[in-house]
């Protein structure tokens, strides 16, 4: 099996490379392909990765190129984890919008379509390449935003299935705090990527008993520290809804918070740096402690098991992804992408049975989707007219003095990622 990560010098990698070290009786990669332009950090990364396949004696081959179309030539599944623009357009996206006074963040609002605009062609044009190297490939992205991005393969034909951390991860934290396994814990998970909700949380499976109720009772104080959201407001919403709904939920509050630190795309950065200087030590033959501050935990577990199920060698029968609605949401068009557990297997994810959801996350999520269909058609058509549309449409924006200043902005700072500008 040969599986290929494009954005291979990420400093996430080690992560990735740890779980198919682990797991490699669930997914047996016998080649595993880094892509990157940048050549230095695919040293420095490469040379780790080797390091920790040999210490965990998986006698898988890691190869580092830059070709990319030698990269996927032959690969049965490629990961996409690329960051157009690096940390520096990242930095940019954090902050211009605080000029406006709206959130600065890289996957929603102002930020989060700078990035969508910037990444789908770059997604798009690799897509064409591994399809022409092997149509039967499977794409999983992790290229945010995940939902815009996902959805831009799909109504490109491509063989492509989203991936988030976001389930996965809560899904450990109240394993923690409930006393069992993570396997026994099934998420009654639903939204769009990065604007979500866990509305039950049961044991054993997709019909077990539903403890939420018992888990906000008994932790919600922790609970709602993690989250950074008032405890009364989960006890009124009787959901946990996913971290990025701060960004809905206390909107000002961050904006305020934001304008007074350091931007997290400069804690990235430098962490970055360190890191790289780590993964030049020759001696270091495992992930180091400093990357779960990086971001991303399990996302090397999540990736493993859905690449497994699509591939048809081993994996969770049910796993959250995003892929179309086909239905399930009755409210969202069938080819909105949302994120809900799936049926994932060799033909792809089918998502399974949602139970009604309240309108106070119905309308939202629709409200967002309907940004979602404008900031594709700006990234696709590209126009100043049709991002001050997308702009307009987002709840974080909202207002037309905001979204004329915000578009002028974010053309500014981009331009020479913009084809059209």
């Amino acid at each position: 099996m040969k599986l290929t990560v494009v954005g291979g010098g990420s400093t996430y990698t080690p992560e990735l490379v740890d779980g198919f070290a682990r797991l490699r009786d669930t997914l047996p990669v016998e080649e595993l392909v880094l892509v990157d332009p940048a050549a230095d950090r695919l040293e420095l990364v490469g040379g780790l990765a080797r390091r920790i396949f040999a210490k965990q004696d998986h006698d898988g081959r890691i190869v580092t190129t830059s070709d990319l179309d030698a990269a996927v030539g032959g690969a049965d599944a490629v990961l996409l984890q690329l960051r157009v623009g690096g940390q520096a357009a990242r930095e940019q996206d954090e902050t211009w919008p605080l000029e406006c006074g709206c959130v600065g963040q890289e996957t929603t609002g102002a930020g989060g379509l700078a990035k969508a605009l910037r990444t789908v062609p770059v997604v798009l044009d690799i897509a064409e390449r591994i399809r022409r190297a092997n149509p039967d490939a499977w794409i999983i992205d992790f290229t945010n935003p995940v939902g815009i991005v996902t959805r831009a393969l799909l109504q490109a034909g491509h063989r492509a299935v989203g991936l988030c951390n976001v389930a996965i991860g809560l899904q450990r934290k109240f394993a923690a705090l409930l006393g069992v396994a993570p396997a026994d814990v099934h998420l009654d998970h639903v939204g769009l990527n990065h604007l979500t909700w866990e509305t039950g949380v049961r044991l054993g499976g997709p019909e077990g008993e539903d403890v939420l109720p018992r888990l906000l009772a008994e932790h919600g104080d922790a609970v709602a520290a993690d989250l950074r959201l008032p405890r009364p407001l989960l006890d009124r919403l009787g959901v946990v809804p996913s971290y990025y709904l701060r960004y809905y939920y206390a909107h000002d509050e961050v904006v305020d918070e934001l304008r007074t630190k350091p931007s997290r795309a400069a804690e990235v950065a430098e962490m970055e740096r360190r890191l790289l200087e780590m993964y030049g030590d020759p001696a270091l033959d495992e992930k180091p402690a400093l990357l779960a501050e990086r971001g991303g935990a399990y996302y090397s577990e999540a990736a493993v098991d859905l690449a497994a199920a699509l591939l048809g060698s081993a994996g969770s029968p049910y796993q959250v992804v995003n892929t179309y609605n086909r239905g399930t949401l009755p409210f969202l068009p069938d080819d909105a992408v949302i994120e809900v557990p799936a049926a994932v297997g060799g033909k792809g994810a089918a998502p399974l049975p949602v139970p009604a959801v309240d309108p106070l996350y119905a309308g939202l999520m629709a409200n967002v989707t309907a940004y979602e269909d404008l900031a594709l058609d700006a990234a696709l058509r590209g126009g100043r007219d049709r991002v001050l549309r997308a702009l307009l449409a987002h709840p974080l924006v909202g207002q037309y003095a905001y979204a004329e200043q915000l578009t002028d902005r974010l053309i500014a700072h981009n331009r020479e990622h913009l084809a059209w500008a």
